[in-house]
């Protein structure tokens, strides 16, 4: 197999990054990039500069801060990225094992461990039932010893989660229930193959009565309500998907991240309703929501949640300052209960330029409107609402006055 000159090989050399994790972060991206742009001319070197790749990043990044997570979530996505290229390369049978043989002694001596990911993608990795079954077989020894009942306790043995993957692969669906059976404890990162087994059996109702019994309480719930979703989805059946599982299974970083990712799976429901059971969902923490609802364009609903729940001032100054004009009866709204969660010791690091740029906001917006003289009228009433020694009477008070 000719090889190309990877551009990404030099900067992965054993411990050729420092402490800092950006510059590594960078270099695992450009080569991730550089393997896919060659994998779309010619598939089998694409899948060949992936397993080196992998081969070489764990021992290349050894001494990355690793405290924050994020070299970790790198390596994770580059693996999510790499296998279903290495998957789906045209390899023949000896290719191919010779790529998981690889991989297998990288990962065996993978001590952080950076590679695990690498474990519940193994039956996709064999591509076939054949080569998954060679697999399943070499590892269900490990699994026996693993599991075995004067195991000690802590100890750490690789390859159980990789052999209920290749098992799955193989189609050998009741040995995956029957090893579980004899798993020592129940945990999500085994139990799930009896997930998968009942799913892949078209068995959908045991499957999801399955994954009720296969969390443990050091679990997420989301772990497993997106195996539920998804596995519902699959059967066609969208409305049970979504209200059983959806709001769990798609929480992300940010509340529109998370609208969001709600609305791409189920495009047939309407905003509003996705948004008014993600605001339920969140009992206390309603005004969290006023930036998704703004985005959406809901603004009866973002002005209800801006007056009725606790919401960030600064947030709500912006969405005043930036919809003055197109929206000015919004924008005064926002503005206003900018004043009134401030003059009530609401937000962080507050300074007296906040008020005064929730003010010049919110007036902004009243002249657009057209009803300056009513809008003071209301910024008075929510200032003296916080008090006369609140910190917005201190610095509007005279200009209010006026």
């Amino acid at each position: 197999m000719p090889q190309p000159v990877w551009q990404w090989k030099s900067h992965f050399r054993r411990n050729s990054f420092g402490w800092k994790s950006q510059p590594a972060i960078m270099r695992i991206k450009e080569a991730v990039s550089e393997i896919k742009k060659v994998a779309k001319k010619d598939p089998l070197l694409g899948a060949e500069g992936a397993v080196l790749f992998l081969e070489r990043v764990a021992p290349a990044i050894e001494h990355v801060d690793s405290s924050s997570g994020s070299i970790g979530t790198a390596v994770n996505g580059a693996i999510r990225a790499l296998v279903p290229l290495i998957a789906a390369a045209p390899a023949d049978f000896k290719t191919r094992q010779g790529w998981l043989e690889r991989l297998w002694q990288t990962r065996q001596n993978d001590d952080m461990p950076y590679l695990e990911l690498l474990d519940e993608r193994w039956g996709e990795l064999c591509a076939s039932p054949e080569l998954a079954n060679q697999w399943a077989e070499q590892l269900l020894e490990v699994v026996a010893y693993a599991w075995r009942p004067d195991r000690e306790i802590g100890e750490i043995i690789r390859g159980t989660v990789a052999c209920l993957s290749a098992l799955l692969t193989a189609r050998r669906y009741d040995e995956i229930l029957a090893w579980l059976r004899r798993a020592p404890f129940v945990m999500w990162h085994w139990h799930v193959w009896g997930v998968r087994a009942l799913a892949a059996q078209g068995k959908t109702d045991e499957a999801l009565q399955f994954a009720l019994g296969a969390l443990n309480r050091n679990d997420s719930p989301a772990s497993a309500a997106c195996e539920c979703e998804s596995i519902l989805l699959a059967a066609g059946r969208v409305d049970e998907a979504y209200r059983d599982h959806a709001l769990v299974a798609n929480r992300v970083g940010t509340n529109l991240g998370t609208y969001r990712a709600i609305a791409k799976k189920y495009p047939n429901i309407a905003p509003a309703k996705i948004l008014g059971d993600l605001i339920a969902s969140t009992p206390g923490d309603e005004g969290k929501w006023f930036a998704t609802a703004k985005e959406l364009g809901l603004w009866d609903v973002a002005t209800a949640l801006a007056q009725t729940s606790p919401c960030d001032p600064k947030t709500l100054t912006r969405a005043a300052r930036d919809f003055a004009t197109d929206q000015p009866a919004f924008a005064v709204q926002a503005g206003l209960a900018s004043l009134d969660w401030l003059a009530q010791g609401y937000g962080y690091d507050i300074t007296s330029e906040d008020v005064w740029a929730a003010h010049q906001a919110t007036l902004q917006a009243a002249e657009a409107m057209g009803d300056v003289a009513a809008v003071k009228a209301r910024m008075r009433q929510v200032v003296a609402n916080g008090g006369p020694a609140n910190f917005v009477a201190k610095v509007l008070g005279r200009v209010l006055a006026s």
